[in-house]
C-alpha cells in the first residue's frame, strides 16, 4: 500500500490563494504522503506544460511520486462535432499526463439529468467508444485510463463495470473511490469487493449519513434517493471505514490510495487526521 493525498483534499486552500500547488506538494512531503494525485482544481494546469514540467521536478525533488492525474470530461454531448471535439480535448489531457511522468489518468465520462438505467443502456455503447479511442491513445505512453464511480450517472459499481467490460481494453480500468458508492445508495462495503479487482487506484474518502426525512440543514447533499451526506474526515465518518481498509488489504491490493477529504473542517487538519486514521486502521487490520 502507498499512502498519499489528492490536491483536492486541499481544495479550500488552494482556491482561497493561502496555498499553491507547490505548497500543496511540499506539505503532503512534510506529512509522510508517498505521492501526490494531480486534480486540476485551484490552480489552471490543463494547457500548461510548463507548470506540469515543474509539478514534476517539484515532486521528484521531495520524493514523491505522482501517482494520478484526474480531470473532467462529458461525452453525452448534443452533437457529434462536440463528441469528437470531446474525446481530442482528453487526448490533449493524455499527453499533460505523460508530461507529468504519471501511469494512471481519470477522466470522467457523463454527465445527464436522466439517471435511469434505460438511458446508461441507451448511451453505452456511445460512452465506451469514446473512452476505448483515450485508452488507446494512453497506451502508446503506458498510461492507464479509467473512470471513477461519481457523478451519479456511471456511479453505481454495476455501471462502472458494464462501462469497464464494453471498452474492452486492459488499460481501461476504474479510479475506486470507496465513499462515492453511497451517494448513489449501494452499500460501500459490497461495492468496493465488487470492483476492487478493476481498480487502478483507490480513493478512500468518508461521509456522515442521516435518513432522508431528517433535514440536517445547510451542508448537506442529497444522494439519488434522497438520503443527506456530508464530508467527513476519513474514519470519523459513518462508512465502515474499517471493513472497508479490510477488504482492500486482504485482497492483495498493492496499489495506490488517495486520501480526498471534502469535509467543512479547515482542509489541512481535516486532511492530517485522516492520513493518520488510514494508517493507524490498516496497521490495525488482520
Amino acid at each position: 500500500m502507498k499512502l498519499g493525498v489528492s490536491t483536492y483534499s486541499l481544495y479550500q486552500a488552494l482556491k482561497s490563494g493561502e496555498m499553491s500547488i507547490m505548497d500543496v506538494i511540499d506539505w503532503i512531503a512534510d506529512q509522510g504522503g508517498e505521492h501526490v494525485e494531480i486534480v486540476p482544481l485551484g490552480y489552471d494546469l490543463p494547457g500548461n506544460f510548463a507548470l506540469a514540467d515543474a509539478i514534476r521536478e517539484r515532486a521528484q525533488a521531495r520524493g514523491i511520486v505522482i501517482s494520478n492525474y484526474a480531470i473532467g470530461a462529458n461525452f453525452l454531448t448534443e452533437t457529434e462535432e462536440e463528441y469528437v471535439q470531446e474525446i481530442e480535448r482528453v487526448k490533449g489531457e493524455v499527453d499533460l499526463a505523460a508530461r507529468l511522468g504519471v501511469t494512471k489518468m481519470r477522466h470522467d465520462v457523463a454527465r445527464s439529468e436522466d439517471l435511469s438505467i434505460r438511458n446508461f443502456n441507451a448511451n453505452l455503447a456511445r460512452l465506451a467508444e469514446a473512452c476505448r479511442q483515450i485508452a488507446d491513445y494512453a497506451s502508446q505512453f503506458g498510461i492507464v485510463t479509467s473512470v471513477e464511480n461519481h457523478g451519479f450517472f456511471v456511479q453505481h459499481s454495476e455501471r462502472v463495470q458494464a462501462l469497464i467490460h464494453a471498452v474492452d481494453r486492459a488499460n481501461f480500468q476504474t479510479t475506486l473511490d470507496v465513499g462515492n458508492f453511497v451517494c448513489v445508495d449501494e452499500d460501500s462495503v459490497a461495492a468496493v469487493t465488487n470492483n476492487l479487482p478493476y481498480a487502478s487506484i483507490v480513493h478512500v474518502k468518508d461521509f456522515y449519513i442521516r435518513p432522508s426525512n431528517q433535514n440536517p440543514g445547510e451542508g448537506w447533499f442529497k444522494s439519488s434517493y434522497g438520503t443527506f451526506l456530508r464530508g467527513a474526515i476519513v474514519g470519523q465518518g459513518d462508512l465502515n471505514m474499517r471493513e472497508i481498509l479490510r477488504v482492500v488489504k486482504n485482497s492483495g491490493y498493492d496499489g495506490y490510495i488517495s486520501l480526498e477529504f471534502e469535509g467543512m473542517e479547515e482542509c489541512k487538519k481535516g486532511t492530517s487526521i485522516g492520513l493518520q486514521n488510514i494508517r493507524r486502521l490498516w496497521d490495525e487490520i488482520n
